[in-house]
């Protein structure tokens, strides 16, 4: 099972072909600039499609603390995407309250545990919008 840097490697050098496709769902990578490094992150991230967009979970598997990546997003939304061989530029946007209910349910359809993260937190895991930037 791949994750962290080897996801990233395998997932880049094989255009999606091994790491797409993972433990029954889909996953893409989201490279982000450090909110106080200015270096370049790249994460691999469970994804679904909402429309002509690209949904991802701040979940952190429930901490209290959002993941470094979504803080990174707070400094910087412009960030680049990688789904299979697709690269693009995109603007992150944390989802609203009315728009999050159904995004919510999109999400934990493909990935349960976040229902069961939500629950270890206080902090209302955010969903993260992908929009490509024209």
């Amino acid at each position: 099972m791949l994750f962290g840097k080897e996801h990233v490697e395998r997932y880049q050098a094989t255009d999606g072909a091994e790491g797409h496709d993972w433990n029954g769902t889909t996953v893409l990578l989201l490279a982000t600039t450090g909110r106080k490094s200015g270096k370049r992150y790249i994460t691999p991230l469970i994804y679904q499609r909402h429309g002509d967009d690209y949904l991802i979970v701040a979940s952190n598997g429930g901490s209290d603390i959002p993941p470094d990546w979504y803080l990174n997003l707070q400094s910087a939304s412009e960030v680049e995407v990688q789904v299979l061989a697709d690269r693009f530029s995109a603007r992150a946007r944390t989802a609203d309250r009315e728009e999050k209910p159904e995004m919510w349910r999109t999400m934990a359809a493909t990935w349960p545990d976040y229902d069961e993260y939500q629950k270890k937190t206080d902090r209302e895991i955010p969903i993260v919008v992908l929009e490509r930037a024209s």
